[in-house]
């Protein structure tokens, strides 16, 4: 550095200059936006695209595009996404099969469908099968991508309307004892409830209320961490995958809500 490019203290940084608090929670944001990766799967040009680069434009790394279930799978393992943003209607596979395809071959995987349907049965088929969330093609493209911020944080996401409904047919279903074991993650002939502790059962029944960590740390006096270690030990215990199994295995097990 010459002396005329030195910096004397007069040449102080100007307020303008500096990196205001906002700046770094929103370089942060920007960053961690960046390290999830995205799988789009829609058999409709116009909508993957569009999909595609809303999520580009909110700062998410899209990996890949695929339209039928049989693609999917294929780019799916070819390139590792963190999240797959899944239209349920392909013209050969319907979307709940790819759903469990994906989470079979990919267990770490979470899958948001993005539907023109709010059919019930729609719904119910997605969530059975694990996909994280639901969220109806009409949704704004700032629901989007906060829809995927949420489901790559490990979240339940659905369109306003749909959690009640998912949440009020497993209540039912339980009720009646029309969901088994097939929807929990454990094979037939296998111990249907482990021993969980007293903490591990009271996190399990806020996650199935839908609370985030910070909320259910917040009202346990607990760190987030160690909600998300009681999280990972009852996952592991159940033999499950994710947050949105273990919200059914709840459900299935009577787990009080309320």
């Amino acid at each position: 550095m010459s002396p005329s490019d030195a910096v004397s203290p007069g040449d102080a940084v100007s307020p303008s200059d500096a990196v205001s608090p906002g700046d770094a929670v929103s370089r942060d944001n920007a960053a961690e936006a960046a390290a999830v990766r995205i799988l789009v799967v829609d058999d409709h040009p116009i909508w993957r695209d569009a999909a595609a680069r809303t999520l580009t434009e909110g700062g998410y790394s899209v990996v890949g595009a695929a339209g039928t279930g049989a693609q999917a799978g294929r780019v799916a393992l070819a390139t590792r996404p963190d999240v797959v943003l899944l239209d349920l209607n392909l013209p050969d596979l319907p979307g709940a099969e790819v759903t469990r395809q994906l989470l079979a071959a990919l267990p770490a995987v979470r899958v948001l469908i993005l539907s023109a349907s709010g059919e019930r049965q729609d719904v119910l088929d997605a969530v059975t099968a694990g996909a994280s969330g639901y969220l109806l093609k009409s949704a704004e493209p700032a629901e989007l991508i906060d829809a995927v911020r949420s489901t790559a944080a490990g979240h339940a996401v659905f369109t306003p309307g749909l959690a009640g409904l998912v949440l009020g047919e497993y209540r039912r279903l339980a009720q009646a004892g029309e969901i088994g074991e097939q929807t929990s993650g454990r094979q037939p002939g296998q111990p249907i409830t482990p021993k969980l502790t007293e903490r591990e059962t009271e996190v399990l029944r806020l996650v199935a209320t839908g609370l985030t960590y910070p909320q259910i740390a917040e009202r346990l006096t607990l760190s987030p961490r160690t909600v998300q270690n009681h999280v990972q030990n009852t996952l592991s215990k159940l033999q499950l995958h994710n947050k949105a199994q273990l919200v059914r295995y709840a459900l299935e097990q009577g787990v009080k809500l309320d």
